[in-house]
């Protein structure tokens, strides 16, 4: 089989589905500038991070193989990532959350391979190869961090979204991937802001992936550890940007207690956040995770877990007490006077399975145009369809070739003649089909022998309800890649002269092959045609310094020049801090 990227041993075990998303590494797009942000960034990060990260980062660096000097390759990463049981795969921008989390379920660590372009040095708001690899794989070297992050995309994947949150990931997609974008309009980036703000204040109830999506911002993405007073960074947003790094240990910025209640707390992707969770360890992230989990649908069930999926209208999954798994896009449900679900109804194409496997013969050919069945006991009876012995169906005249009128506590009605029934491995039935058969609840009528034969689930209650299908080959893959597509930054005949400049110096400096000679021709091609790019000349500093060049004092003039400008100061400032340089001028 053609693959577009390269299997190892975590990434074959990776569901087709998910391989779409999936893109080549883009590595020849990174310009000799991108390789220089990075490796600003990585070392101005290091740096400080050493003071205030988790200590997992400075470790997780060495033992996930990422360098300062240079963007690291995807498969490099891979061959030294898979001795902790993990992979990454690249990713074109953010993908939907429910996917996003599965990569997770499986070890694979989601990789954007766009990287931020130098005006976004100290924070972007597109995810990019700084904050995936440069943040999160670090804290996934610690163990009990790497096994809090796979159960959250285990559960995370099966939240239920709502209507609006698909319209909501497109609308973020769309802001961040214009706001990195330096050809974007004005007023294109302010017309996706207004969308996003827009939702962000009309998306009504939480559904569950919008309250496990705050859990994962404030912990994988936004996360301090340790005390309220003394806290450290694990969470990769913050580990990535030398701009919030710094900002967030301000008392500015309030820190709180972690606790569930953080489901409940949006964030705002375009702006520094205001305030911050603060978890004692990485177990508490587990115990407020598996709190999360007991309030969801997946564990709960129920009628509201019906509804959620009704209001997703998406491809979702109840389980019945039998084990019996019915998929589809559920549209229907009908409720007693004590709001206890009595019947379900799906509409098109629908899978019946039992312990996440198809049950042979009941796939989306079988039930093509939708599935209903009633929920609960039998009118008058005390045991339940599905705890009946032999003895008991034969008594209540439950068995094949028998005509019946059932009767269930909620009013539905089926009557027929029982052609068969479907049984798990231990003999607990989980399905009865039904020929000439009719349903109703009162006066409607909600399956009728021309319907064909009527196959009704048996179960009590509905014990779980959860996104998806139960078995995820029941359904061909309609799931979409989205349109929008993270842009190609234009460059102008300039800027690649600049970036030639830059790859001298990298060339230079690798090479350890450097010539006064020549750091004074870059430096005044600098001065003439690029007075304004602090970076480089950054650059041609550190190496003056490293040779004794005397033309050092003239390339620092140029730095404390260029650094009256206050868009550039701090970065400027950070640069000559790490080279010991002490004195600065504002």
């Amino acid at each position: 089989m053609n693959m577009h990227f390269q299997l190892n041993d975590v990434t074959k075990k990776l569901p087709k589905h998910l391989h779409k998303f999936v893109v080549k590494q883009p590595y020849e797009e990174y310009t000799a500038q991108s390789q220089s942000v990075w490796r600003y960034v990585m070392r101005i990060n290091i740096d400080y991070l050493s003071k205030v990260a988790h200590n997992s980062y400075a470790t997780g660096l060495a033992k996930t193989g990422i360098s300062t000097e240079r963007i690291p390759y995807m498969d490099g990463m891979n061959r030294i990532l898979k001795d902790i049981g993990w992979a990454a795969v690249s990713v074109d921008g953010f993908i939907p959350p429910n996917a996003f989390m599965e990569f997770q379920a499986y070890n694979v660590l989601v990789i954007a391979s766009d990287m931020r372009t130098i005006d976004h040095i100290e924070y972007t708001p597109a995810p990019d190869i700084i904050h995936e690899a440069a943040g999160h794989a670090p804290i996934i070297a610690n163990p009990e961090y790497a096994e809090y992050l796979r159960r959250f995309g285990e559960i995370g994947c099966k939240a239920i979204s709502s209507a609006k949150d698909f319209e909501m990931y497109e609308a973020i997609r769309l802001l961040s991937i214009l706001k990195e974008d330096p050809n974007s309009s004005e007023k294109e980036t302010s017309e996706a802001q207004k969308a996003v703000e827009y939702l962000q204040d009309n998306m009504g109830e939480l559904s569950e992936m919008a309250q496990i999506r705050n859990l994962h911002w404030w912990t994988v993405e936004y996360g301090l550890i340790g005390t309220l007073a003394n806290p450290r960074i694990y969470g990769a947003g913050l580990l990535s940007s030398i701009g919030e790094s710094a900002c967030c240990m301000k008392d500015e910025v309030k820190k709180r207690p972690y606790t569930i209640e953080a489901a409940d707390v949006n964030f705002d992707i375009t702006k520094p956040q205001p305030q911050l969770f603060v978890t004692p360890d990485f177990a508490h992230l587990s115990l407020v995770l598996e709190q999360f989990a007991n309030k969801m649908a997946i564990r709960k069930g129920g009628l509201n877990g019906i509804q959620k999926l009704i209001n997703s209208k998406n491809i979702g999954t109840i389980e019945l007490s039998t084990g019996i798994q019915i998929s589809g896009v559920f549209t229907q449900l009908i409720a007693d006077e004590n709001n206890k679900p009595i019947y379900f109804q799906t509409a098109g194409l629908t899978a019946l399975s039992n312990r996440d496997k198809e049950l042979i013969g009941h796939g989306v050919e079988k039930h093509p145009n939708g599935f209903g069945s009633p929920i609960g006991k039998l009118k008058g009876i005390n045991i339940p369809i599905e705890n009946m012995s032999p003895r008991d169906l034969e008594a209540y005249q439950i068995f094949e070739g028998k005509k019946v009128s059932l009767e269930f506590e909620g009013g539905i009605k089926v009557a027929g003649d029982i052609i068969t029934g479907t049984r798990d491995l231990s003999g607990k039935i989980l399905l009865i089909s039904i020929e000439n058969c009719t349903v109703n609840y009162k006066e409607t009528i909600l399956f009728k022998p021309e319907d064909g034969i009527y196959n009704m689930a048996v179960g009590k209650e509905v014990i779980s309800a959860f996104a998806g299908a139960a078995d995820i080959s029941s359904f061909q893959d309609e799931s979409e890649v989205s349109k929008t597509k993270t842009r190609k930054i234009r460059y102008t005949d300039k800027e690649k002269e600049l970036y030639v400049l830059y790859e001298e110096v990298r060339k230079m400096r690798e090479a350890n092959n450097v010539s006064e000679k020549n750091i004074i021709i870059i430096l005044e091609e600098l001065k003439k045609d690029f007075s304004d790019d602090w970076l480089l000349s950054l650059e041609l500093y550190e190496v003056a310094l490293q040779y004794h060049f005397s033309v050092q004092k003239e390339i620092l003039k140029h730095l404390l020049i260029l650094q009256k400008n206050e868009k550039y100061y701090n970065l400027i400032r950070n640069g000559l801090n790490l080279l010991k340089v002490k004195k600065l001028e504002k």
